[in-house]
């Protein structure tokens, strides 16, 4: 009998899996020095990004179950 797969919570916990199977992510540097960033630039970090298709095959391993 073959072993069960770990999920990498670390990144289980960053990412967000939507029903076509493609990741989505947070933009960086959100709350650090804040202040000094501008309106526009607040706002466009709080949406969900879609992630590079590059890094799929990485995450098939961190996240076995997510697709």
């Amino acid at each position: 009998m073959k072993q069960k797969l770990k999920t990498h919570k670390a990144m289980a916990k960053r990412l967000k899996v939507t029903g076509s199977g493609k990741f989505l992510r947070r933009k960086v540097a959100l709350s650090h020095l804040r202040r000094n960033k501008s309106p526009d630039a607040v706002r466009s970090m709080d949406k969900m990004f879609p992630l590079a298709t590059a890094d799929k095959r990485h995450l098939k391993r961190l996240l076995p179950y997510a697709f």
